[in-house]
């Protein structure tokens, strides 16, 4: 994450003191940078069509792999 950049934009452009920008989520700063908020950022699907792609791994199977 641009810590960096992500503190010039909350304490410039939106004006924040440094003890309000760290009480920010990063979510919630992007909220105020005007990200769109409508949608949810995860869903159970996409959580279902990470799962698929990387399974847990069975350690007992996996021989330490």
């Amino acid at each position: 994450m641009d810590w960096a950049g992500l503190m010039r934009l909350g304490l410039r452009e939106l004006g924040l003191a440094p003890e309000a920008f760290w009480k920010l989520t990063p979510v919630e700063l992007l909220v105020k940078l005007g990200a769109d908020a409508s949608r949810p950022a995860f869903s159970r699907a996409r959580l279902n069509e990470l799962a698929r792609a990387f399974p847990d791994r069975n350690r007992k199977t996996d021989h330490g792999l």
